[in-house]
């Protein structure tokens, strides 16, 4: 799975990039195209990229969810995603960017985003994987970024980004993901069990009330501590949810798993 769809002019070096690969890239506003890679992409949001965005723009995460996302298929399974919602302007641009200004939620932007000009050729995170990852250039022809002088590893693009951290917050997602595509294609969810992984995935706020208001805790006791972390912190919520949807979802799709 890509961080991101690609636009239709994109052009993939199908070269693998490891995290020792080394590259020459700086996106800045004094380059030329500047925020044109902001505009005709469906950004694929990760659960960690929602919990950020909702917490910057002060929403409650189905708000977030209607007023920015469109649901979708995830590729080669049966579950449920989210793409951020373009304008409906003749550049499909980013709700979130500005001419001249750039992106007005910088410090929170996706993963996708701050990956670019890499894409991600697979999920890194599947029990076994080489820690190399596989990583690609996304070029599109109006990228001036690559003529700058800053050189880097893959590495390095990652952390200085910030996406080491998120990747890490959604490992367990990611592994889950991948787990599922591996299953025969006639082997399907059931909708319930597509709307829990949805909801423990995007719509983190109404999973918190799921779990707080109704029986859940009385059928899946938890300690005290992590109850209290629960009740605020949506990235503990989410890695709980997590492994509770790993439980459900494949002892119902594959009761040998």
């Amino acid at each position: 799975m890509s961080a991101a769809n690609l636009p239709s002019d994109a052009r993939i070096n199908p070269m693998r990039l490891g995290n020792n690969s080394r590259f020459q890239f700086k996106c800045h506003p004094g380059v030329s195209c500047f925020t044109q890679c902001c505009r005709g992409i469906n950004i694929i949001l990760t659960p960690y990229d929602i919990i950020r965005l909702k917490t910057r723009l002060g929403l409650p995460s189905d708000e977030f969810l209607a007023i920015y996302t469109e649901p979708h298929l995830l590729e080669k399974t049966d579950l449920p995603m989210v793409t951020l919602k373009q304008l409906d302007d003749e550049q499909s641009s980013c709700p979130f960017v500005r001419d001249g200004e750039g992106c007005i939620i910088y410090e929170d932007r996706p993963t996708a985003c701050r990956y670019y000009p890499l894409g991600v050729a697979a999920l890194q995170h599947k029990e076994g994987a080489d820690d190399e990852g596989f990583f690609f250039f996304i070029h599109e022809p109006h990228c001036k970024g690559f003529e700058e002088n800053n050189e880097w590893s893959v590495a390095e693009w990652r952390q200085d980004q910030g996406v080491d951290l998120r990747d890490q917050i959604n490992a367990a997602w990611t592994d889950l993901v991948v787990r599922k595509r591996s299953f025969p294609p006639n082997i399907q969810l059931t909708e319930q069990a597509k709307k829990m992984f949805f909801m423990v995935s995007y719509n983190i706020d109404p999973f918190r009330q799921f779990v707080f208001e109704s029986s859940f805790l009385k059928r899946m006791p938890v300690d005290e501590a992590t109850v209290e972390k629960l009740k605020t912190d949506d990235v503990a919520l989410l890695t709980f949810g997590i492994d509770w949807l790993k439980g459900l979802l494949f002892k119902q799709s594959n009761p040998q798993a």
